[in-house]
């Protein structure tokens, strides 16, 4: 094998190598992606709940498996991340409204990746099949030279052991 076919293989095998870990990535994001989309629906959900009159004896969950039971006025707001840590406090409806685009910008992106994912899932294959070709011929050129070679021997000749004429001991012996 030439020296150029062994620096194509190792290209091709870096290449795989980066672009299956870019592709964890990206499953990686997307998981994260997904958890935080999940988390604001829940939030949505539990906001839409609250009916226009308030609530009383609302269970609100601190974490943890700990709830906090409140009462809920009807004209109360929420305290909402408005961006950079800050946080304002916006009615219900405002609330409501903000985490519903939060939901479909999530979305979009989530969508954005998963083709960005499946096209980089292609490269990956193709990558990954024109390195096992490569392979594959030059496994078959070694073949074929091995083939066309005279077979040798397994068995390695043994040196014929030679003694000296009389009693002494030799490091052959």
């Amino acid at each position: 094998m030439s020296d150029t076919e062994k620096d194509n293989l190792q290209r091709l095998a870096r290449l795989v190598e980066i672009n299956r870990d870019r592709l964890q990535k990206l499953e990686s994001q997307l998981q994260n992606l997904e958890n935080i989309r999940i988390e604001q629906s829940h939030a949505l959900d539990a906001l839409m709940s609250i009916s226009q009159n308030g609530a009383k004896d609302a269970m609100i969950p601190l974490g943890a498996g700990v709830q906090i039971i409140a009462d809920i006025p009807a004209d109360s707001g929420a305290v909402i991340d408005i961006g950079s840590r800050v946080q304002a406090e916006k009615t219900r409806e405002e609330a409501a409204e903000i985490l519903k685009k939060r939901n479909e910008e999530i979305i979009s992106i989530i969508e954005k990746i998963k083709i960005d994912y499946q096209e980089l899932e292609k490269q990956v294959v193709l990558l990954a099949t024109e390195f096992n070709e490569k392979v594959e011929i030059i496994n078959q050129d070694v073949e074929d030279t091995a083939s066309s070679e005279p077979q040798k021997s397994l068995e390695p000749k043994r040196k014929s052991r030679r003694r000296k004429r009389g009693t002494e001991l030799t490091l052959d012996d």
